[in-house]
């Protein structure tokens, strides 16, 4: 399995808020979850294109499930966060926290 290269932000994002949604994570929940906990609006075409290279990466995988009576019984696609998905969150938490290591002083809020 070839190495995944790092992630971007918005990529970070996806692949964190599908991991906090379970089996309910959908394209409307998996926007929903951006807003409500990373403050961040998200377009479908924006949505949709990460996910689809997220699952070129091999991060995420998706499976029809069947359709709700609010969609008019359409099904959706839920997605899942790969076991390599899951790698490549380690990887790149592990990175950050080496990043941000011996930064605190100069990162904390001024004294008023």
């Amino acid at each position: 399995m070839a190495p995944v290269s790092p992630l971007g932000e918005f990529e970070h994002l996806l692949l964190l808020a599908i991991l906090r949604l379970g089996a309910d994570a959908y394209g409307v929940t998996i926007a929903r979850e951006l807003e409500e906990h990373a403050r961040r609006r998200v377009s479908r075409g924006a949505l949709y294109t990460t996910l689809d290279r997220l699952e070129t990466k091999g991060l995420v995988r998706w499976k029809i499930a069947p359709g709700t009576r609010e969609r008019g019984g359409l099904p959706r696609r839920c997605y899942i966060v790969s076991a390599r998905g899951v790698a490549a969150l380690k990887t790149s938490q592990q990175i950050l926290q080496h990043m941000w290591r011996g930064l605190d002083d100069v990162l904390k809020e001024p004294q008023s």
